[in-house]
Order: C-alpha cells, then structure tokens, then sequence
C-alpha cells in the first residue's frame, strides 16, 4: 500500500461482478462500489395468470454474502422478492422486475453499507439492509413482496461468494 494510507477490505459481495466492497479508511469513511445487474436476477414463474385476470407471480431468491476479510467473520443476509406477472397498470415483465430488483437493492446496499464501521455487526448491516428494501420495494412494483424467506420453487442467487 502506498503511503500512510491504511486500508482495510472488511465488507464483500459480488457475483458476476462485485456488488458491494466497502474500504475503511483512516478517516473510518467507509467506500462501496460495484453493482448488482438486472440480468443477475433470476425470477421464475410461480403462479401463472389467469387469462382475462390481473395475477400470476414470479419470485427470485437473493443471498448475499457480507464478510469482513480481516477477521474471516462472515454471514449470509437471505431474502427473497415477488412481483406480480400483471398488475393494474398491465403487465410486469420480466425485464422490468429485474431492472427494479437491481436498482433497489444496489440503492440499499450503498446507503446502509456506506454507512457502516468496522464495529457495526455484520446482522445488523442484513437486517438494516431489509428494512430498507422492503418499503422501497414494495413501492417501486404494485403488487410486489419482499419476502423474509425464498419461495420453494426459486434458486438462490449468491452475491459475495468471494471475499476480497
């Protein structure tokens, strides 16, 4: 490392690219960069519509891996996310839903995860995490579910499975 400068890599998550790294600095400002993509939500269908019907739901289940290097400490933040296949304002796609998914989780994670310190336990960064997206989520979809727990017919996406 260069200089005075002491940083520690402390927070991870990542998949095909990084979701969130948060440095520690001297000053104790934490930095997170990386993005969760759209295309990185998988959501399948797990009621079809009705034809004629507003309905139908899809679900994807999220795991992201938050860990700090520097003690090997690691935990498994779990949640999962419904959207509806239509709504009152016609169809949700599937595009959109992930667009959405994405968005509100990469807001999230910066917010509650810039905002940590090298003392703040790892739970309660998960925990503050799904405070946050439930209302943002449910507010972003008519009809969407954050959900504490992954619907059985979903497979978890693992974001963090590297620790750097």
């Amino acid at each position: 490392m260069d200089g005075p400068t002491v940083r520690r890599h402390w927070l991870a998550a990542g998949a095909a690219l990084t979701l969130s790294l948060a440095c520690v600095g001297p000053t104790g400002r934490t930095f997170v960069t990386g993005r969760i993509e759209p295309r990185q939500i998988r959501f399948v269908t797990v009621r079809e519509t009705t034809p004629g019907e507003a309905g139908g739901r899809r679900a994807a289940c999220i795991h992201i891996r938050i860990a700090r290097d520097n003690t090997g400490e690691a935990i498994l933040c779990r949640f999962g996310i419904e959207t509806p296949l239509h709504n009152h304002e016609g169809p949700v796609s599937t595009a959109l839903a992930q667009r959405i998914t994405a968005d509100r989780i990469n807001e999230a994670t910066y917010s509650i995860f810039g905002a940590a310190t090298v003392e703040t336990p790892l739970g309660m960064l998960c925990e503050s995490l799904k405070a946050a997206l439930r209302p943002a989520f449910q507010a972003s979809i008519a009809g969407g579910l954050f959900t504490t727990q992954c619907h059985e017919k979903t497979t978890p996406v693992l974001f963090g499975a590297y620790t750097l």
